[in-house]
């Protein structure tokens, strides 16, 4: 089975959003690739962009694996209030669910807060203080 990894991108700020991230969900970052580890003759990097992110990864659960980078300024910036992506969490119960959705809201905008839903889960959305939107959910006829 396919397994969904999500990758974000930022404009300068990857590191301190993972470090973020990790505060809430736990666990070690897989890997850390900054622009500065792969500058070459053939791939000349900016000073100012060389501890930049061009790859971090933070496992997640059993199998999932969230990921980003930081746009090099040579390709432009990210419309950080755009529609970039939506990561959705599902959660083993309603507690992990609150856990995880007053932790990633702190500091961001909540969208639709926590509850029961018309379709039968307990979540919500929120875009967090990094410009990322997120949906928790639990489900609780699928434990």
């Amino acid at each position: 089975m396919a397994l969904i990894n999500p990758h974000v991108n930022f404009n300068g700020n990857a590191e301190e959003a993972f470090a973020f991230y990790q505060s809430v969900f736990g666990g070690t970052f897989s890997k850390v690739i900054r622009f500065k580890d792969l500058a070459s003759d053939e791939f000349p990097i900016p000073e100012h962009e060389l501890n930049k992110i061009m790859h971090i990864a933070l496992p997640i659960g059993q199998g999932s694996m969230l990921m980003a980078n930081d746009v090099p300024e040579f390709m432009g910036k990210t419309n950080e209030n755009e529609n970039r992506s939506k990561i959705v969490i599902t959660t083993d119960s309603r507690e992990e669910a609150d856990r995880l959705f007053n932790g990633l809201s702190a500091g961001g905008q909540i969208e639709a807060p926590i509850g029961d839903s018309p379709w039968g889960s307990y979540g919500g959305c929120f875009r967090d203080k990094y410009g990322i939107e997120w949906i928790v959910d639990f489900y609780a006829d699928q434990n």
